[in-house]
């Protein structure tokens, strides 16, 4: 009885994280990876991003992302992140979130780049996540 009532609950459990809205799935690996950025983790900011990731137009991939993140802890830098609202629509299978990014820091590895962006990315379901696979910033301030 204890152990039926045991998977019960880790079945009620699953079933709720499958329920999560797709929208707030992306928002929560938009803020997981402005979190790991702050922090320096390569492998946090990279995760939530497609095999074929491409940033600004081919500017950008997957593994330059990952390099630069991992020099930037290795010189002790900081790289202070703050997102503004998420907005996400459904465009088809695919969702589209916009949000504006400023960046503070104390970097010699990108000394022009602290201002604010905003930034549109675009995500899609592969198998039971959700990957940003292209993503487009422009300099506001």
């Amino acid at each position: 009885m204890l152990y039926s009532l045991g998977l019960a609950l880790v079945l009620a459990g699953l079933a709720a994280c499958r329920q999560t809205p797709d929208e707030t799935r992306v928002r929560e690996a938009i803020g997981a990876a402005e979190q790991a950025a702050e922090q320096a983790d390569a492998s946090g900011v990279i995760e939530p991003l497609s095999e074929d990731f491409d940033g600004n137009g081919g500017r950008l991939e997957r593994k330059d992302l990952a390099n630069l993140v991992r020099l930037a802890r290795l010189r002790g830098e900081h790289v202070g992140v703050t997102l503004g609202p998420i907005s996400v629509e459904r465009r088809g299978e695919r969702l589209v979130a916009s949000f504006t990014a400023s960046l503070t820091q104390g970097s010699r590895l990108l000394p022009d780049a602290a201002g604010v962006y905003q930034v549109e990315t675009a995500w899609r379901s592969e198998g039971d996540e959700w990957r940003c696979y292209s993503a487009t910033w422009k300099r506001q301030l």
